[in-house]
């Protein structure tokens, strides 16, 4: 135990170590960063905005690390923004969102023209419409309209901002701008660029753009690095990624003297709801307003890795004192301290982003349900497995508010553990199919599966009692082993993140199928 111990410890620690101190960055203020002052809770979907007063504290944290902020929306919130930025000393790219709504596109423009009117010593510049051609909101002519409308009635320069395709595919909008307002986000890319190619993108677009339209003044309106989130190929998400791509990111652009705006200032939870938990987690601050990374020197993937790596022993310790109930072993021992380990990993990936009631709810019954089946694993008796037929008749009994008979006397803790395990890997097979049909902003949901996946390596390794496959169990098996053969195709070879999940989803499944009963291999 004192062993298993130590290899969890050095395994929250290893990834956790300080890296990146040599990558430094020009010792000066962002240009800009994109602000949007959602906190916890809040939301422009539910149309649940912040206070003045709150805008205003954020402001004054902005205002530290940076010399302007850019705005999306010209009417959102109970706030007058642009004096609240004269206040803080920044500057403001005024945004305007359009969207398909002509009533709502005209209200917008109406309050952005007199916002910029009335602030011309804060308002750098005016921004109409946020992708409003990649979301095929406006045809581009109608978008044109728009831009020419706001230009004869403000003294700034006027832009829109977009993907750095679109100006490709439609060069008649760019006459019309006085800045070419990219978006460059490697991670996004359709082609999406790994860490050490980002700088070189985004200098290949940048030169691309300035060839195609000579003369014409470039600006970055969007780019910077998920900290939190699924792989895309080999763009991977991660706290440390996220300071490395800024630092290198704002040395480039000092080096090439472009204007840019970073997104964004601080995570916003809301936006799991359209992008997932990447979509979350672009900010410098956190949703609780602490900086996430030093913007100079080594930074921690995890700062909170002793934290996870002691509830990691914790857990294995109480493990270990359940399964003395049955007399502790070498193997339970061993067995208890690395569910512990399974369980100190689910947590600290499903803890951070349990963003609203639904996903906490979710995450919690997860959490419960992980910890219950390495409980009833560790006082296993032994006796047979049973079917995934049997598993789901238990369930539907439980599902009409009656107690399975399975689940009681001496062996009913051992049913409920064959059948929590199959509702797990049942479950699993749902989520492979949406990841295999729909994986743009679905995550590979390796610590909701610590647990079982963990189970299957220790049945794997030791034996157990054989199971008869029944129906129930080759569908599961066959959606899941498809499934995850499917998504790993997709997401390519490349992707770390796919192929750890997808092969721990085919481990589930070899785990069951080589413990059939009639094929297990028992020792002891």
């Amino acid at each position: 135990m004192l062993v298993m111990a130590v290899a969890l410890v050095a395994a929250w620690w290893w990834p956790n170590r300080p890296m990146a101190g040599n990558v430094s960055m020009p010792d000066a203020k962002f240009e800009s960063l994109s602000f949007a002052p959602y906190r916890p809770g809040q939301s422009p979907l539910t149309n649940t905005f912040p206070t003045a007063a709150e805008v205003d504290q954020d402001l004054a944290l902005v205002a530290t690390q940076s010399r302007g902020i850019r705005s999306y929306s010209a009417i959102e919130g109970n706030y007058n923004l642009p004096a609240l930025a004269r206040k803080h000393h920044l500057k403001l790219w005024l945004g305007i969102w359009l969207s398909a709504d002509r009533a709502a596109n005209a209200r917008e423009m109406a309050a952005g023209i007199a916002a910029a009117r009335a602030y011309p010593d804060v308002v750098d510049r005016v921004i109409v419409g946020n992708e409003v051609l990649l979301r095929h909101d406006l045809p581009v002519g109608d978008l044109i309209a728009d831009i020419e409308a706001v230009k004869r009635a403000v003294p700034e320069p006027v832009t829109t901002a977009d993907v750095w395709e679109d100006y490709l595919r439609y060069p008649q909008l760019v006459p019309h701008l006085d800045i070419i307002t990219v978006h460059i986000l490697p991670y996004w890319e359709d082609h999406p660029s790994d860490l050490a190619g980002s700088m070189a993108h985004v200098r290949a677009v940048l030169t691309e753009m300035a060839a195609r339209f000579p003369g014409k003044r470039l600006a970055i309106g969007e780019t910077g690095w998920p900290s939190r989130g699924r792989w895309r190929q080999d763009s991977a998400p991660s706290l440390v990624n996220e300071a490395v791509y800024i630092r290198r990111f704002i040395d480039l652009a000092d080096r090439l003297h472009v204007d840019y705006n970073i997104i964004e200032a601080f995570d916003q939870d809301w936006k799991y709801h359209n992008e997932g938990v990447v979509g979350a987690n672009w900010g410098i601050w956190t949703d609780t307003r602490h900086l996430k990374f030093p913007l100079f020197g080594p930074v921690r993937e995890n700062p909170d890795w002793s934290t996870d790596a002691a509830l990691s022993v914790l857990f294995g310790l109480v493990l270990a004192g359940i399964a003395s109930l049955r007399g502790l072993t070498a193997a339970r021992a061993g067995m208890a301290m690395a569910l512990g380990g399974a369980l100190g990993f689910a947590w600290a990936g499903t803890a951070p982003v349990l963003y609203d009631a639904f996903a906490a709810v979710a995450g919690i019954a997860n959490l419960l349900g992980q910890a219950a089946l390495a409980c009833l694993f560790v006082l296993r008796a032994g006796g047979p497995g049973r079917d995934g037929e049997a598993a789901t008749a238990a369930w539907r009994s439980l599902l009409r508010l009656r107690w399975p008979p399975a689940w009681r006397g001496p062996m009913g803790a051992d049913a409920l553990c064959d059948d929590l395990n199959f509702l797990f890997l049942w479950t699993a097979a749902v989520l492979q199919v949406l990841l295999a049909y729909d994986p743009r902003y679905r995550d590979f949901p390796l610590p909701t599966f610590a647990v079982p996946v963990t189970l299957a390596i220790v049945r794997l390794l030791r034996g157990s009692p054989g199971t008869q496959l029944r129906r129930a169990d080759r569908v599961v098996m066959a959606v899941l082993l498809g499934a995850a053969i499917v998504s790993a195709i997709q997401e390519g070879p490349r992707n770390l993140q796919s192929l750890m999940w997808n092969g721990a989803a085919c481990l589930m499944v070899a785990e069951r199928w080589l413990n059939r009963r009639g094929g297990a291999v028992r020792q002891g």
